[in-house]
């Protein structure tokens, strides 16, 4: 057994805070929706936000794996009684379902699932909003609360839970059970695995293994990316439950399918603070567009719990580059250090800043996984396998093995101090090894010495092998050789972000015209603040002859007057310390032909975008989708590798719908993008003519007919919005409808301007 204790320093700050709003939740209003759905009267009301939705419940089981995980790293009392308290909460709860069903919302969409008739999109079964994904929650937080405090109850409640929904899918044919994973289901794969691992109940392996989404992970499997166009957070928690099924089996499809996904996502779709993904979706590989809805944080949480499993498979010191690299520049730098609050999306626009959850009415995804990533800091710190300690992460942290028969102290300050020292405060027989990372950032040859004098080490996949028969007080020093030095975006190597060893420094830009607040019920609020000019940088000499270190106790660095225009001075620090003010990851970096050749062009661009676009859709995207209320009828939609798009229509008497706001004071446009090689197409002998109207409010605004095929490209088109549709609103439903046997769309982006066209 492994006990880790973080020491003083930044994660044990932002472990802290993350323990005070554990602390600050009120599970009575964490388990309402739990209640409610059970036809009871809950003791308080439920949270706002995510918690007043039909994904409500989430919430409770990030909140024990949080709990369970932050009791286990920090001992406190408190936190384990009210643990407690809910676990006996949920079982009240559990015992008014004579199968065990317990959850946030009614089990009716299940009901209907296990009948083998039933409704399903990517987001939706049985007319409920990702209801697997929900109720996966609960199942991790009991699972995890089990095992980190041992707890029977927790046991009994997830095992009545699982065999209720055993008991409802064994009947289902494995077509319909592929049918049904067509809908966001979370880590269910990951939750039986677990499960059968603690009770060796066959029956959960056979459920953890029928939750294998065949087209998904069968591509991955073969080495195709398919991933384009798919919902990036759907898909990781699935390779997590295969690999975890690896270790299980020992069927080589699952290794390969994990191992496959992690290289793609983190060498191909991720991005320089370490996550990934724009509008939640993968974009094309090897894309880096810039956007204020990059890097969903909850993707990053679960590669890094991909990067622990896989590592254990070769042990090499690439897989803990990476979670260095997302551990600082995301995780860290997700927490608000004030409030404690969570990030949902790490924006890359320059020029931007970070918004987070509110504490009582959001509850996003992001606000779940955020509850839990604090008490997770200790984790791979150290890891011990078999008689070797690997020393992963340079955190000041001390860890005890077997009752405390050894024990190994690790004291650094680092980034800020280029070395760490490794203490053996009391010597057992456990560790033989030590192996400590070379991390691929390393500006120089580093040196290890034991008690001062230096020691040779074999080199191993990327770890010093230190072998050594260690006595109390035997202390390790270790140099780590910062400098900095550039990455370039995959997709443009003008698009650069300046680094300091794996820590990423970003432009602090101050606070100019920022927004009243940054703590925000509502994500999506901002998305249209108004941005700041972010100077190009015009250079072409080496770093160290532009940027100076300022001040190197909190790393502050400035650069030379080379930000233009004006000759601007542009101060740089760590992204994870940079909250409450706008930033920029990513720099236009180039030389002084370059910049006359190119000049502000794009940045312009995205300036005028950003005044004349009042709000827009992304059809095919599950949040912008909900955000904005859509309503469907006989609707689908889809994902377009050729034109990298995704896309929405409705068929024979359909329709879809969204809330878009507008501005009264202002002419209002909307703009419409197509693609023309959408023409009519047969189905069981019937032409069907994409032939249908547009709607404001209900108002006929304008009637589309395509029928001619064209080269596969998108196009746009701009509808005037007659005044008196808007007058004294703030926003409009807009719909698009086709009569029986037609079809409306597809329509691939929906925007609200104040100006004719973009």
């Amino acid at each position: 057994m492994q006990k880790v204790n973080l020491l003083d320093g930044m994660f044990k700050k932002s472990q802290q805070k993350g323990k005070e709003y554990l602390l600050y939740l009120d599970v009575d209003r964490l388990v309402a929706p739990c209640y409610e759905a059970a036809g009871k009267t809950a003791k308080k009301e439920r949270y706002g936000g995510w918690e007043s939705k039909g994904i409500a419940g989430h919430s409770i089981g990030h909140w024990l794996s949080a709990a369970a995980t932050m009791y286990q790293v920090t001992g406190d009392e408190e936190l384990k009684g009210k643990v407690e308290y809910a676990l006996a909460e949920l079982a009240a709860v559990q015992s008014y379902d004579k199968d065990g069903y317990v959850s946030g919302f009614p089990r009716s969409c299940f009901d209907q699932v296990f009948s083998g008739e039933f409704e399903v999109d990517n987001f939706s079964l049985g007319g409920s909003w990702v209801p697997w994904y929900s109720i996966h929650k609960i199942y991790a937080g009991l699972i995890d609360v089990h095992k980190l405090t041992g707890s029977p109850l927790a046991l009994k409640i997830v095992t009545r839970l699982a065999d209720w929904a055993y008991h409802g899918l064994v009947n289902l044919t494995k077509k319909q059970f592929q049918r049904m994973l067509t809908c966001e289901h979370g880590g269910m794969n990951e939750a039986f695995a677990d499960l059968y691992l603690i009770t060796e109940d066959a029956r959960y392996l056979e459920l953890a293994e029928r939750f294998y989404h065949k087209a998904v992970l069968d591509p991955l499997a073969n080495n195709q990316d398919d991933l384009e166009g798919k919902h990036a957070n759907t898909q990781i928690p699935k390779v997590i439950g295969v690999a975890k099924l690896y270790n299980i089996t020992g069927k080589e499809k699952y290794k390969q399918i994990a191992t496959f996904f992690w290289d793609q996502v983190v060498h191909h779709r991720s991005y320089a603070i370490g996550g990934n993904s724009i509008r939640e979706h993968f974009g094309p590989e090897n894309a880096e567009e810039l956007g204020i809805l990059t890097t969903e944080t909850c993707n990053t949480y679960n590669m890094l719990k991909l990067t622990e499993i896989i590592f254990r498979w070769e042990c090499s010191a690439h897989y803990y580059d990476y979670y260095e690299r997302a551990l600082y520049n995301h995780i860290l730098a997700s927490q608000d250090p004030d409030s404690g609050m969570k990030t949902y999306f790490v924006s890359s626009e320059p020029g931007h800043f970070k918004v987070y959850h509110s504490h009582d009415n959001s509850f996003w995804c992001c606000t779940g996984s955020g509850m839990e990533n604090p008490a997770r800091y200790n984790r791979r710190i150290y890891e011990k396998i078999d008689d070797r300690l690997y020393v992963h992460l340079f955190i000041p942290a001390e860890v005890s093995y077997e009752n405390n028969e050894m024990i190994i102290k690790q004291q650094t300050a680092f980034p800020y101090q280029p070395s760490t020292t490794i203490t053996i405060e009391k010597a057992g027989s456990e560790i033989k090894e030590i192996a400590i990372r070379k991390p691929a950032w390393f500006s120089d040859e580093p040196t290890i010495k034991i008690n001062g004098n230096e020691v040779p080490t074999v080199e191993d996949k990327g770890y010093l092998i230190i072998n050594h028969s260690w006595q109390n007080g035997d202390q390790i020093t270790y140099d780590l050789p910062l400098d900095l030095h550039r990455y370039h975006a995959k997709d443009d190597k003008k698009k650069q972000v300046i680094m300091y060893g794996p820590i990423v420094l970003a432009g602090a830009l101050g606070r100019e015209n920022f927004p009243e607040t940054d703590i925000l019920d509502d994500h999506l609020a901002l998305n249209n603040h108004p941005l700041i000019d972010v100077p190009t940088l015009v250079t072409e000499g080496p770093l160290n002859e532009w940027i100076k270190v300022n001040n190197n106790e909190k790393l502050l660095f400035e650069t030379e007057a080379i930000g233009q225009p004006d000759h601007q001075r542009v101060k740089l620090k760590p992204f994870y310390d940079i909250h409450h003010e706008r930033y920029t990851i990513y720099w236009n970096i180039m030389s002084n032909q370059e910049f006359k050749e190119f000049g502000d062009e794009e940045k312009n661009q995205k300036a005028r975008q950003q005044q004349i676009i009042v709000d827009e859709v992304t059809p095919n995207e599950q949040q912008p989708e909900v955000d904005h209320n859509m309503q469907a009828r006989n609707s689908t939609s889809g994902y377009s590798n050729d034109v990298h798009s995704g896309w929405r229509e409705a068929r024979d008497g359909g329709y879809f719908s969204y809330d878009l706001k507008v501005d009264p004071t202002r002419e209002m446009y909307l703009y419409v993008t197509y693609n023309k090689s959408d023409f009519t197409i047969e189905i069981e002998g019937k032409k069907l003519d994409r032939d249908f109207e547009i709607k404001i409010d209900g108002y006929v605004l304008a009637k589309e007919h395509f029928n001619q095929p064209n080269i596969g490209e998108l196009y746009s088109k701009t509808y005037p919005i007659p005044t008196e549709l808007i007058n004294g609103k703030d926003k409009v439903a807009v719909t698009f409808a086709a009569e029986k046997n037609k079809i409306a769309g597809g329509v691939y982006h929906v925007r609200m301007l104040n100006n004719q066209s973009l």
